[in-house]
């Protein structure tokens, strides 16, 4: 082989070379990314997932929480606030009320997320702005040394009742799944029966406290004999030994509130492809299960997922047939209706 030769074949090994390095860098950069997410979902449960999925992709994540006390309803404002100029790319709300408020006012954008087939339609949004998992229930819980099984409140208006006194607790109702719960109650009763209603909650005596945790460590401890709470709050409860049980209300008769997780993509977010495929990846059968076997005991809408300990199935019960929409679009006039009854 002649030195011009050489030379030839040396300069297209090293351009070979060159160009090879250049695509993996190139794929790297596609595959990584960042995405900035606001979550409102306890970060006890969410955190592990998200952080699995940075080392799973490569994909840096920031990650805002909410504060226990304004869940969901302190990053929906934020979110608001930021509808000019957008700061994150997904949002994942620990419940529906404030994501539809959220679609209403122009925040989200539509995405139709392929991992989403699986799950039923009635915790999808029609026009793809939003799309639900792992869901919980808004259950009451009672200390089963204060209070037999068989005495145990079967209805939330039961709670009403002069012999829970002094002996129920419930979360501030402007925030959180709360706020969820009072817009769906007004929503199935109308405002009439829903006034009447929290007016007696509010002359029996009825104590408003900042989070669902605290209702369900107040019942723990004997403070009061019954609550209105979450499942995976009951759930950390028992696994720790605590003398708390529940009750899932009115599941013969106006059904059980279910909650789903809802994922969003955010309007004009600045990582909306990136967005997208974590989208993808929290709707996976695969998150829903890791959901399902944590403490949060969160359930699978995926068909052929095992359900979580301590938890009924969706099947075994009668869910609430709720219009999250007309839930959502009451939620500030319920709000402001209880401010004035129960004096919050």
């Amino acid at each position: 082989m002649t030195k011009a030769k050489y030379r030839t074949l040396l300069t297209i090994l090293i351009s070979a070379f060159f160009v090879a390095a250049c695509n993996r860098i190139q794929q790297k950069n596609t595959v990584a990314g960042e995405v900035t997410i606001y979550v409102s979902t306890d970060r006890v449960f969410s955190e592990p997932i998200l952080r699995g999925y940075e080392q799973k992709t490569g994909v840096r994540l920031n990650v805002v929480y909410d504060t226990e006390e304004t869940k969901s309803t302190g990053l929906a404002n934020r979110l608001l606030a930021e509808k000019g100029n957008p700061q994150a790319d997904v949002f994942w709300s620990n419940e529906p009320v404030r994501t539809l408020v959220l679609k209403s006012r122009g925040v989200l954008s539509p995405y139709k997320s392929p991992d989403a087939a699986g799950i039923p339609s009635e915790f999808k949004d029609a026009e793809a702005f939003w799309t639900g998992f792992s869901a919980r229930l808004r259950v009451i819980v009672y200390n089963t040394k204060l209070v037999k099984a068989e005495d145990a409140p079967r209805s939330i208006l039961d709670l009403a009742d002069p012999k829970w006194r002094e002996q129920t607790a419930i979360a501030d109702p402007r925030f959180g799944t709360t706020s969820f719960h009072v817009a769906a109650l007004y929503a199935e009763l109308g405002d009439l029966r829903a006034d009447d209603f929290f007016g007696r909650l509010k002359a029996n005596g009825v104590k408003v406290v900042p989070a669902n945790s605290v209702v369900c460590d107040m019942v723990s401890r004997g403070e009061v004999k019954v609550g209105l709470t979450d499942t995976d709050d009951v759930n950390v409860a028992i696994e720790g030994k605590k003398p708390v049980a529940m009750v899932l209300p009115d599941r013969d008769g106006m059904g059980v509130p279910v909650m789903p997780n809802m994922l969003s993509l955010i309007a004009g977010a600045p990582h909306s492809e990136a967005g997208k495929k974590l989208i993808d990846y929290l709707l996976s059968p695969e998150v829903e299960r890791m959901l399902a076997q944590s403490e949060a005991v969160q359930i699978p809408l995926h068909g052929g997922v095992e359900a979580p300990k301590n938890i009924p199935p969706l099947s075994s019960f009668k869910p609430m047939t709720l219009d999250y929409g007309k839930a959502a679009a009451r939620v500030e006039d319920v709000v402001r209706r209880l401010q004035g009854i129960l004096g919050i």
